[in-house]
């Protein structure tokens, strides 16, 4: 279900991304709208266990992509709008993800304290050693 909702997140947010470098969009906030967006895309992407390296560098080189589209003349301003638009979106979608793996973590650490989890302590040893 968490990879439905993020897909759908995740498409609405790239749409509108690309849509709003193009078109003005009076009386919503955008970029609020993105961010948010990508917050709940960031669940598909945790979910699934992808590598999120790729997400971090679209993060760090779609600002210096959309600049560099920014100098084709008369549609540069729009391609770069809507880069930087996508560039928000992942940034969103990193920051959920590193979220979510910091509570992983915060979580495995506690656990290790305090003894194994209840899957765990139901196993037979031969199954642990695996």
């Amino acid at each position: 279900m968490t990879e439905k909702i993020g897909g759908l997140a995740r498409l609405i947010a790239t749409l509108l991304a690309i849509i709003a470098g193009f078109v003005a969009i009076p009386g919503i906030n955008i970029a609020l709208v993105l961010v948010v967006l990508g917050l709940i895309a960031g669940i598909r992407y945790h979910a699934a266990g992808t590598d999120v390296l790729r997400l971090f560098l679209v993060v760090l080189v779609l600002p210096f992509a959309g600049a560099a589209l920014g100098q084709i003349p008369a549609i540069g301003a729009q391609l770069n709008a809507a880069a930087l638009n996508v560039a928000l979106v992942a940034a969103a979608i990193s920051a959920t993800v590193i979220a979510l793996r910091l509570f992983d973590n915060c979580r495995n650490d506690i656990a290790a304290w305090t003894g194994p989890s209840p899957a765990v302590a139901g196993a037979k040893p031969a199954e642990l050693a695996a």
